[in-house]
């Protein structure tokens, strides 16, 4: 007990020297939000991979789809680092850098407000994030309980309200340059977690080859009749595993925390190197705890999914660990969700205050004021996360977890196929992007309450969320054929971005 606490005690003491080191970078909203545009590759890589997986990720998703799925459900964390993380680097990372800076945005939604020359698209993406964005905050805390009740004989209440004031601290004082060292600290950490865990649990099962012949064994009629489904390459339900697929790992390609880690990045060989290292960190950490969870149903005498849920699954594979590795899965689980709840508050503040609050409800903010706002907005973030966690815990209010789901769903789906479009497409059109908005929130919320009116495979908020991206995909480069052009000037000066010169060395390029 007394090596876990004093690892615990570590570990925070670490985050709050970094946010209070930071604070020479929080002097504007540049510096605050974005650290200046200067972040090196290695920590923007590790941000946007400890902001992708969190504590949801490694014990609730994990467990779930491990159980659903078994060893196919590796599938999603292979998704989530060549999707989620590789092709998003490829495809996004320079055209948002370069774009975002030449209008000077420091959000998606100050992104939409110029791209597509409306302050409504502006205001009506800052709104989506604002309600879509508070659910998945609070939702981070999930899974924390059964660890810590687990580790320690700590309340669980206590547990959120020292991570969240931590977290808070640490933000506010450094702001975006602090969340992204901090992250690669916290990322360093679920490296090591992930590839520790993951050894000792098929250690204590015999070995890879004896684990894998043990779930062969396993067998659930009620799931498939197949023998050996869950050791199978694809599982017992390939299109289910496919929604979560695309959810999971296109989503982040719309969701505004991840592809604001662009906007921050110092220069091309940044964008490069960051690629690979947030790749192959996708890799070990969403590829190690999904493949982990697969293993769940070897402990299916320990866990009573109708009583405990899903979440139950992780740590009853964790309680027969030693002692050290305990401890260091509990900091692994507060890297993971600090990282993210970091993250998000930072997005949602951001965003509210520069693209609702600023010029809208309050004229003329300078920026002493703005980032004032801003670190008000992320107490208040923090603190309504904090309030519906507790909620959750003590009287067992399911649909908040249940969110995690819709959040992600409403916020890709909207933001998504605009933000690409917007990127390479010159035709698109606003009444395209006010499709996307429109249809994926609607879909998403109708969802949340008529689930049961929904065809079978689209009753998961997973599958649902899935749909609404690649139907707006499809659909908002269709609906701009046939809807208002947009202005010529408009996209002229948004496509010049792309045609300034810019002199480079001859071992980048050798000219003529």
């Amino acid at each position: 007990m007394i090596i876990k606490f004093l690892l615990l005690f570590l570990f925070f003491g670490v985050m709050l020297g970094v946010g209070f080191y930071c604070r020479k970078h929080t002097t504007d909203v540049n510096g605050f939000v974005l650290g200046g545009r200067s972040v090196g590759p290695w920590l923007t890589a590790f941000s946007f991979g400890t902001s992708y997986f969190s504590a949801v990720i490694f014990v609730g998703y994990a467990g779930q789809f491990g159980w659903k799925y078994g060893l196919a459900s590796t599938w999603i964390g292979l998704g989530n680092a060549l999707v989620g993380s590789m092709l998003a680097w490829i495809i996004l990372g320079r055209r948002t850098r370069i774009m975002t800076q030449y209008f000077d945005t420091a959000t998606m939604p100050e992104f939409f407000g110029e791209r597509f020359g409306s302050k409504q698209l502006k205001i009506a993406a800052s709104i989506i994030t604002f309600i879509f964005m508070i659910p998945y905050t609070a939702s981070l805390y999930n899974g924390l309980s059964r660890l810590f009740g687990m580790a320690f004989n700590i309340d669980y209440t206590v547990c959120i309200i020292v991570m969240a004031i931590l977290t808070a601290v640490y933000v506010i004082a450094g702001g975006y340059m602090a969340t992204a060292i901090n992250d690669f600290i916290q990322g360093i950490i679920m490296i090591f977690g992930i590839a520790a865990v993951v050894v000792t649990v098929l250690g204590n099962n015999g070995g890879f080859t004896a684990a894998i012949n043990a779930l062969a064994q396993v067998s659930d009629s009620t799931v498939s009749s197949q023998p050996g489904v869950f050791a199978s390459f694809f599982g017992p339900d390939p299109l289910n595993l496919l929604g979560v697929i695309i959810l999971t790992s296109l989503g982040t390609w719309g969701l505004p925390q991840m592809v604001g880690k662009f906007y921050a990045i110092s220069d091309e060989h940044a964008i490069n190197k960051g690629m690979v290292i947030s790749t192959l960190f996708a890799f070990i950490v969403a590829g190690g705890s999904y493949f982990l969870g697969g293993f769940g149903r070897l402990y299916a005498g320990q866990i009573n999914i109708k009583a405990d849920g899903f979440d139950s699954i992780i740590p009853s594979m964790l309680s027969g660990l030693p002692d050290i590795l305990i401890g260091i899965v509990v900091i692994l689980v507060l890297s993971a969700s600090m990282s993210t709840l970091s993250s998000l508050v930072m997005a949602s503040s951001s965003t509210l205050t520069l693209d609702l609050i600023k010029d809208n409800l309050i004229k003329g903010m300078d920026e002493k004021h703005q980032v004032l706002v801003i670190r008000i907005l992320i107490v208040v973030f923090i603190l309504i996360s904090v309030v519906l966690a507790i909620i959750q815990y003590k009287s067992s209010v399911t649909f908040i977890a249940q969110l995690m789901g819709i959040s992600w769903g409403a916020m890709a789906g909207s933001f998504l196929a605009p933000f690409f479009y917007g990127l390479y497409s010159k035709k698109v059109t606003t009444a395209s992007v006010w499709f996307s908005f429109i249809f994926s929130t609607a879909l998403m919320v109708a969802n949340m309450a008529f689930r049961t009116a929904f065809p079978a495979w689209l009753q998961s908020p997973i599958n649902a969320g899935a749909f609404a991206m690649v139907f707006t995909l499809v659909l908002v480069p269709i609906i701009s054929l046939f809807t208002k052009k947009p202005d010529p000037a408009l996209i002229k000066d948004a496509f010049a971005a792309y045609d300034r010169t810019v002199t480079v060395p001859v071992k980048d390029d050798l000219g003529e």
